[in-house]
């Protein structure tokens, strides 16, 4: 699973050659890698990862819930390539 994400921060360090992506908790930095070589022809030079959660809550009735744990994946391109879905769009 490889899901790109899109937030004020990501588009701006897109444009600075890190894209941001929402990735399987099991895979690895060299998984992650080639997965991003592969579906966008890029060479990728770095990858860095982290997770987030489970954060937990109550809602408004009282009932406890929980989101799972995101693990998010920064891959940093060889300068010159870029991916086009994190290209805005002219307004």
């Amino acid at each position: 699973m490889l899901k790109p994400i899109f937030t004020e921060k990501s588009l701006r360090e897109a444009k600075l050659g890190n894209y941001t992506f929402q990735v399987d908790g099991k895979m690895n930095k060299k998984q992650i890698a080639a997965k991003v070589s592969r579906l966008f022809g890029v060479k990728v030079i770095n990858v860095r990862t982290t997770k987030t959660g489970p954060e937990k809550g109550r809602n408004a009735r009282g009932r406890k819930f929980a989101v799972g744990i995101v693990k998010k994946a920064i891959a940093t391109l060889k300068s010159g390539d870029k991916i086009d879905v994190f290209e805005e769009g002219k307004k």
